[in-house]
């Protein structure tokens, strides 16, 4: 079966549809009203090998913020939907990611909890995107996909380069936990359950 998901959000603040396909080839359909956040979901799809399709409609006339975070959750929720029991997958993933002069290492346990360690140096802004809204996306999806999600910084100064190392990391760690491992029997865990 494919591992996929379509999710319908609307709330006061966003008006979200978002597909995700994971065995896919990383075609990248965003249009979230957040330049920045485009970018970054581009590039996500891309380097984890995901076709994603998301569209926001959000009160970026008053602040980016809710379209950012509910973005962040969507996409958590479809990773949890497509993943099912997450019979016969890897778990764990981890890239380190080079961006110039950036080096951002990003972790992942498909653990089904929540957690979310964010060690990036991104204040102010990037352009006219807030830079603390990185943090925001990945702490709402890190707790919608029920995983627990680590994103260091190990170099950097630019911040456009920390938040994109940090964005290509974090896809690539989850196409590595998200890949099915023929060896795996039944659900990862000796819990028998995620």
């Amino acid at each position: 079966m494919p591992r996929q998901a379509e999710i319908h959000r609307r709330t006061a603040e966003t008006d979200i549809h978002l597909r995700l396909e994971l065995d896919a080839a990383g075609a990248g359909d965003i249009a979230t009203g957040v330049g920045f956040l485009d970018h970054m979901l581009t590039l996500f799809a891309r380097h984890g090998l995901f076709d994603l399709a998301v569209t926001c409609r959000g009160d970026t006339g008053v602040d980016d913020h809710h379209s950012v975070e509910d973005v962040g959750i969507v996409l958590g929720q479809a990773f949890a939907e497509a993943l099912g029991d997450k019979a016969g997958i890897t778990r764990y993933g981890s890239f380190t990611c080079p961006m110039d002069e950036a080096l951002v290492a990003a972790h992942v346990d498909l653990s089904g909890r929540a957690y979310l360690v964010y060690a990036l140096d991104l204040g102010g802004k990037i352009g006219t995107f807030d830079a603390e809204l990185v943090r925001e996306f990945f702490q709402a999806f890190a707790a919608h996909a029920l995983c627990n999600l680590h994103v260091r910084q190990l170099a950097g100064t630019n911040r456009h380069h920390i938040a994109e190392a940090a964005f290509k990391a974090v896809a690539r760690a989850l196409d590595r936990a998200t890949r099915i491992d023929p060896r795996v029997s039944g659900v990862p865990s000796t819990k028998g359950t995620l």
